[in-house]
């Protein structure tokens, strides 16, 4: 597939999937060349959040879909690995299949998940079917997906059990001399460090944010010996992967009297997971980096053991605890089964991903099946169409022709009926309220 040095175009939207598709093409391909191409989109990362993941690719472009198909480096490539959200990888998998018809040749296409997975399991997976590989990130998630697989007649082999990509790092080496309930004694080489691993969404509310600063700052408070860091994922005015309402920046100047010993960090999660101790989120990825490499880890119940949170994932992982716990002194021990079955501490997690592009690679030329999604325009019109369109695609693979010369469809004429609906409402009732107030 390709001629001199073997290349993989990594795909990404936003910082996380950045971190993660870089991270997966250095796992399955070590010897590639990286050809990275950044999503046109308000989540794309910034050069110091690309930066910040280590993975220096070797040429960089921003593209919309459009400019991504039209792209020879996708087309000459010998691996693509999309990090971008569902709904863009099943475009993709859709127009680059159109493209790759009849070709002898073509790049093996691999998708997977960023970080845990737990919510909208068959609509992700669903809208990855025509990868050549899915990555699941343990047993547990590769036995869920293949039997979703079998049951709508995609292929199971295509689910290939892999790790988080970025799961690494130095095995925890706790301070030399720890005191009772993890406090620091005296001599010891460093203080005892608790981590706080933000998240954009969870909690959500103001009010949560701000109490969760509180209690942060109580524990400080009440382990004056200890560190308590505060890791945040983005400066101000970054964009991520999920929109932060409440940043903890600002919230952080309403502390009254914060104590000299919480700060809030940035930079690299491996470096900070470096210093710590102890690790404390509600659900973030970050938990499963620190599961790793043996640092204890607390999962909040504060705000509830709920889907919505994720941290229902982590209910068997023996972590679960409260900040009235933590700040008595519980350091929470993993349970080693739930450990395993997540992927954690598994030597060479990608060594069946690269036997499969190996086999798959070493196929006679034009026996790789159709890179050919679930849903077509047979099966889906209307929501395949909703999607492509989104990203200024037609049916038909290429780029949508202007607005003027588009035929009527079904989606455009629902949505012409709800603007309508809407210039209704605004014209009959909000008008004449503004109106009213304008004159009083």
């Amino acid at each position: 597939m390709g001629s001199g040095t073997p290349r993989v175009v990594v795909l990404a939207d936003s910082d996380s999937r950045w971190k993660w598709a870089a991270s997966v093409a250095r796992r399955i391909a070590p010897d590639h060349a990286i050809d990275a191409r950044f999503l046109a989109v308000a989540t794309m990362p910034t050069q110091r959040q690309i930066a910040e993941v280590g993975i220096v690719p070797d040429t960089t472009a921003v593209v919309d879909c459009v400019q991504l198909l039209e792209d020879p480096a996708v087309h000459a490539a010998d691996l693509v690995v999309l990090g971008t959200t569902g709904g863009t990888v099943l475009s993709l998998i859709h127009a680059l299949g159109i493209a790759w018809e009849g070709r002898p040749h073509r790049p093996l296409l691999v998708t997977g998940y960023v970080g845990v997975v737990y919510e909208n399991l068959v609509d992700g997976l669903l809208l990855r079917v025509g990868s050549d590989l899915i990555l699941a990130n343990c047993a547990h998630d590769a036995e869920r997906f293949r039997a979703v697989y079998r049951s709508i007649g995609a292929d199971p082999a295509d689910i290939v059990e892999a790790g988080l990509p970025f799961l690494g790092g130095a095995p925890y080496d706790p301070p030399a001399v720890h005191g009772a309930f993890g406090r620091t004694a005296p001599g010891a080489a460093r203080p005892f460090t608790v981590t706080f691993a933000v998240q954009p969404s969870v909690p959500g509310t103001r009010a949560a944010r701000l109490g969760m600063l509180e209690k942060l700052a109580r524990h400080a408070r009440l382990h004056p010996d200890r560190e308590v860091l505060i890791k945040l994922r983005n400066r101000p005015g970054e964009a991520v992967t999920h929109t932060e309402r409440h940043s903890y920046q600002s919230l952080y100047d309403e502390l009254p009297d914060p104590p000299a010993n919480l700060t809030l960090v940035y930079g690299d999660m491996g470096e900070v997971l470096d210093r710590t101790d102890l690790l404390v989120t509600v659900s973030s990825t970050a938990a499963m980096e620190s599961i790793h490499r043996g640092i204890p880890t607390a999962i909040l119940t504060d705000y509830g053991v709920r889907e919505a949170h994720g941290n229902h994932y982590f209910i068997h992982s023996g972590l679960l605890a409260s900040w009235a716990e933590l700040d008595k002194g519980l350091v929470p021990g993993v349970d080693p089964d739930w450990a395993a079955s997540r992927g954690v501490g598994h030597p060479d997690p990608y060594a069946d991903a690269r036997a499969r592009i190996a086999a798959l690679r070493a196929a006679a030329p034009g026996t790789l099946k159709a890179t050919r999604p679930y849903y077509t325009p047979q099966s889906a019109s209307d929501y395949l169409e909703t999607l492509l369109a989104r990203r200024g695609l037609a049916l038909d693979g290429r780029a949508l022709p202007p607005s003027s010369e588009r035929p009527d469809t079904a989606v455009r004429r629902l949505i012409r009926r709800g603007a309508g609906g809407l210039y209704q409402v605004g014209r009959k009732r909000v008008a004449p309220v503004i109106r009213r107030l304008a004159k009083g």
